[in-house]
């Protein structure tokens, strides 16, 4: 390494031209690199959907589910399969363990599917196989609405669509609220009647005259010809002049006893944007682009289009992500401003303007390599790297203080600038190499975090690795260059630099100020070793007692202001869409006078994108708030929706906050499995009723299936075969009361896709007294189905769940603001003591509760696995166990400002957050105690008696270790206090949402730090005083009992 130094020092221009280049790569690398709110991680989920128009949810299980789950199970890496099945179609989720190989997995899926194909049923649709990716939830949302008809708003979108995805940036543009377009055959029921002619006839005559028939080509020998029959419909015309029937000299048409009509499939949902019917264009980007840079082309081309709409349509943007990223950007980058001039101002102050100068270096140089290297690697910057850059800051220039401070020393004792630099170079290189390495040994096993939280997390290790080792080259290779060149001694007054002789030589309990009384009071407690690490240990105990026994608790992530919200609205019956509709336009209503919100996007019916949502929700309502700073917090807001809509009779509304950190669902799920499903209502029941009773308890829900009827239209199949009737034609004709009979496709010019062709009854014979109506045509003519049909009100089955082939139910509740969800989940289980359930049920907690458990063996095991490699580190460093076993109680005993921290602040314990904290603290807290050591491990070398070198050995320290603890804690207070100070706009915020998600982390490091200091300047040399004492009697005892050998005779 003094190799190193050496030639780094003498060939100074090419070590600056190396950091010119570094800055200048660097800078570019920042301008152009991928920039996003969230990082963009494979979530290890696949899901496998399966549509068959109509079948009920006990036979998508049996005919759709089972099948496929059988099949799939077969997979290589799936951690748990969950299953759904509900009308008219199924679904099968498979989540891997996280790190999976995407690809694979999904060509595995692929080709299970395939071998499933054949079993399933004909009717049933192309089951697809979808990927989730954080990547493609949609980065901005466009809507249109107004006061025009549909088909316009349509039209437009999908000119639209059409357009954007036509963008480089952009992947997908999906439109929402679109209903796909069929061509309705209005049947006449009293017309069939009076022609003569049965549905089955009506539908078989349709189904023949539109084919596809490839009649191939004629070779007579004297030339070679194409044989075309054109068979296929092509407009609504071809289907109207279709002959059904020979009636006397004519035929009857389709057109005689049908209305056929281009139109949209029955509305299963209705969307308005602020009280206006409309559509939706959700934007998705690429993998790997910039997303301001492709939200900024989004816009511009939405507006310019927009000139030439009609002058009722309305464009709105929602969910803009691009606003968030900026935010939080400009947020992180002023916090890294201002940590970088809080240490830039405590050097200063210490050891001069120039030094200073070579200190602040660097932190840009060291974050401008770090980004160098994440655009190599292909990452992307994002909330969590700009949280790692602020939490590197007061690190980066710990090992440039140390060795600024010695060159400030030997530059005060007359030494050359390049002599001075060089050595404080080569003398501090192996107390910063694995001062570094500990460091790094803290972060690297947080790199290795399974589960999705890991891969949200893995790029704060990421970071900091890559930026602490740029600040390990800045400290031993460029700050010693730069100083050889324009270094000087920051202090030149006489008593600074008689007191710097005395620490060095002299005796330091009689120097002035601060360094003496430290000295001073040094000297009394190294007599009393015992007693100090006595006192430290009652406080640790104490300070950990008292945050277990009286503290806030323990949470999984933080809360973060939101910028969004969702409100779910609840009612139960069978209520047609219309008739939910007119509830969800009723809580609407009530949201429009709400302050604080900027964007309503209501939707009746379907499911919110993503949301796994109790069966009993009409509609949702998206809820896009200003911004943080122009508004009251969402708490207030939600407060407020609640007590609006309370009055409003049958239904109960539910706000949702999205989760800002990894996605865990409702604060508590309690999952109910058994293999024998009856068995699972009874106990569900008894948990729900339990959990409503309890106090800051909301929105509880389960999935069981929900009050209601169907109506079960039963054939008896003797009495059928009387009338020579079957199933299919029973069947075929109820279908023409509901959703109509498909009978083919076809393709018109103006559509992209094909357009169903369905036989139905009008409207006014749809309905439930029809269905006891029916004719089907029979050997004995046409028959009343009521011959043989009984129709029955049966209880609705809803929605059944199945994981890994059992089937389960849930309980799912929210916890009131204010309170932790652990907490709530404590007093069921302490419930769930003292009661008796069902042994065949297998009761488990599922959700936040289970991911914070994994979440905290995992960040145990980390801890002990950085304590191990720094202990070898450290071995390896001194060639002592004892310095090395001294060094890690320090790291132990640092926590104990981590719980003091909490108390203080009245934070609870954020398992993921403050878990981190406490595991970069151990990296932290151990680099004073190397310096320290290193020092008294060279002046006993030196011969200095021990109790001597404690004391020179504290004193001498005592300023390079103040300056690093201070500049670490400076570095994060903008975060600890929640305070952004925006230079631009020269404006000072408290409580933004970017501070709140890292202000557990940041209040652990800091506190912890402040607290280990204490440590390192009182208990490490009280603790090395001890070990000094006890080896020096173990030496006079070894003494005493050797026996003395005679001196020979001169």
């Amino acid at each position: 390494m003094n190799a190193i130094i050496d030639a780094a020092v003498q060939h100074s221009r090419s070590v600056l031209s190396i950091l010119v280049l570094v800055l200048i790569a660097g800078l570019g690398s920042y301008l152009t690199i991928p920039k996003e709110s969230k990082p963009d991680i494979n979530i290890p989920i696949i899901y496998v959907a399966m549509t068959h128009d109509g079948i009920s949810p006990e036979d998508a299980e049996r005919l759709l589910v089972r099948p496929m789950e059988q099949e799939l199970r077969a997979i290589e890496g799936i951690k748990e399969m969950r299953s759904r099945a509900e009308l008219g179609n199924a679904s099968v989720l498979l989540e891997f363990e996280a790190g999976f190989d995407a690809d694979q997995a999904m060509l595995d899926v692929r080709a299970a599917i395939d071998l499933v194909k054949p079993e399933l049923p004909d009717e049933t649709d192309e089951p697809t196989a979808h990927e989730v990716n954080v990547g493609l939830f949609p980065v901005l949302v466009v809507t249109l609405a107004g006061d025009v008809p549909e088909r316009t708003l349509l039209r437009l979108a999908r000119d639209l669509q059409d357009e954007l995805e036509a963008l480089p940036g952009v992947l997908e543009a999906d439109i929402a609220g679109e209903r796909a377009e069929m061509l309705e055959i209005l049947v006449d029921p009293v017309r069939l009647e009076s022609y003569g002619i049965s549905q089955e006839e009506l539908v078989r005559t349709a189904a023949r005259n539109n084919q596809l028939i490839a009649a191939g080509t004629m070779d007579t020998g004297q030339g070679r010809f194409a044989i075309k029959v054109p068979g296929l419909f092509e407009t609504a015309k071809d289907l109207m002049d279709l002959p059904i029937k020979a009636y006397g000299d004519g035929v009857v048409t389709l057109a005689d006893v049908a209305t056929v009509r281009r139109t949209f499939r029955d509305a299963t949902s209705y969307a308005r944007i602020n009280g206006q019917a409309g559509v939706t264009l959700e934007i998705k980007k690429r993998l790997g682009e910039n997303v301001i840079e492709t939200i900024d082309q989004v816009r511009g081309l939405v507006t310019a289009r927009g000139k030439s709409w009609p002058a009722g349509v309305q464009v709105n943007f929602i969910q803009d992500e691009s606003k968030n990223i900026r935010r939080m950007l400009d947020d992180l980058q002023n916090n890294v401003l201002s940590a970088i001039l809080l240490v830039f101002i405590v050097v200063v102050a210490a050891l001069g303007l120039r030094t200073a100068g070579l200190v602040g270096l660097a932190i840009p140089a060291s974050f401008l390599f770090g980004i160098l290297v994440l655009d190599g690697m292909g990452l992307t910057v994002n909330i969590v790297v700009l949280f790692a850059l602020i939490l590197a800051v007061g690190m980066l220039v710990d090992g440039a203080i140390v060795v600024t401070e010695y060159a400030d020393r030997k530059l005060a004792e007359g030494l050359l600038r390049k002599e001075a630099y060089a050595l404080a170079a080569k003398r501090m290189s192996w107390p910063i190499i694995a001062s570094t390495a500990t460091t790094l040994a803290a972060f690297m096993p947080l790199i290795f975090w399974p589960g999705v939280v890991g891969e949200f997390m893995k790029f704060l290790p990421i970071t900091l690795v890559v930026t602490l080792s740029g600040s390990l080259l800045m400290a031993l290779i460029f700050v010693p260059t730069l100083g050889g060149l324009v270094g000087k001694a920051g202090s030149a007054n006489k008593e600074t630099l008689a007191a710097l002789a005395v620490s060095e030589s002299g005796d330091v309990r009689q120097l002035p100020g601060m360094t003496g009384l430290y000295a001073r009071t040094l000297a009394v407690l190294i007599r009393r070793p015992i007693l100090v690490v006595a006192a430290a240990a009652i406080i640790l105990v104490a300070v950990q007692a008292t945050y277990w026994s009286s503290g806030k608790g323990v949470e999984f992530f933080p809360d973060v202001e939101p910028e969004q919200t969702l409100v779910h609205v609840h009612a139960r019956g069978n209520m047609s869409v219309r008739e939910k509709d007119v509830l969800v336009r009723e809580v609407e209503a009530e949201l429009m006078n709400i302050s604080g919100i900027r964007t309503i996007y209501a939707r009746t019916g379907g499911a919110a994108r993503g949301e796994d949502q109790a069966q009993d929700v009409i509609g949702t309502i998206f809820i896009e708030f200003m911004n943080w700073d122009e508004r009251r917090t969402s708490a207030e807001i939600t407060s407020e929706i609640r007590q609006r809509t309370a009055h409003l009779a049958g239904i109960w509304v539910e706000p949702r906050e999205p989760e800002f950190g990894p996605p865990t669902g409702k604060d508590i799920q309690i999952e109910f499995r058994s293999r024998f499903p009856e068995r699972l209502a009874p106990v569900v029941a008894k948990f729900r009723r339990q959990m409503e009773s309890m106090a800051g308890i909301l929105d509880v829900e389960d999935s069981r299936a929900l009050p209601g009827i169907e109506w079960q239209v039963k054939v008896d199949r003797a009495q059928a075969g009387l009338f020579k009737a079957d199933i299919l034609t029973v069947g075929k004709a109820v279908q023409l009361v509901t959703n109509g009979i498909k009978v083919g496709e076809y393709r018109p010019d103006d559509a992209d896709e094909e357009v169903e062709i369905r036989f139905r009854f009008p409207a006014q014979y749809r309905n439930v007294e029809q269905l006891d109506l029916l004719r089907v045509e029979t050997s004995h003519g046409q028959v009343p189905i009521s011959n043989f049909v009984s129709r029955t009100p049966q209880q609705r089955s809803g929605l059944l769940r199945r994981t890994d082939g059992q089937r389960i139910l849930k309980v799912q509740a929210s916890v009131a603001e204010g309170l932790l969800s652990d907490d709530k989940i404590n007093e069921i289980r302490a419930w769930m003591d003292g009661q008796t359930f069902d042994r065949e049920v297998d009761i488990r907690f599922s959700g936040a509760d289970k991911d914070q458990k994994e979440a905290a063996a995992f960040l145990q095991k980390a801890f002990g696995v950085a304590l191990f490699v720094m202990a070898i580190i450290l071995i390896t460093q001194f060639n002592s166990f004892y310095h090395a076993l001294l060094i890690l109680t320090a790291v132990i005993m640092s926590t104990v400002g981590v719980m003091a921290g909490l108390i203080i602040t009245g934070q609870s314990f954020g398992i993921v957050m403050t878990g981190i904290g406490v595991i970069a603290l151990a990296g932290i807290v151990v680099n004073n105690n190397i310096v320290l050591i290193d020092t008294y491990a060279r002046l006993v070398k030196s011969g200095m008696e021990p109790m001597e070198a404690v004391i020179r050995t504290g004193s001498q320290r005592l300023r390079p270790v103040m300056l690093t603890t201070v500049t670490t804690i400076f570095g994060l207070l903008p975060m600890v206090l929640q305070v952004n100070i925006d230079f631009a706009a020269r404006e000072v915020s408290h409580g933004a949402p970017s501070t709140q998600m890292w202000v557990q982390l940041s209040t652990a490091v800091a506190f912890g730090l402040s607290f280990a200091t204490l440590l390192t300047l009182f208990v490490t040399p009280s603790l090395l005083a001890l070990g000094a004492r006890t080896s020096a009697y173990l030496e006079r005892r070894r003494a005493a009992k050797e026996p003395l050998t005679p001196q020979p005779a001169e």
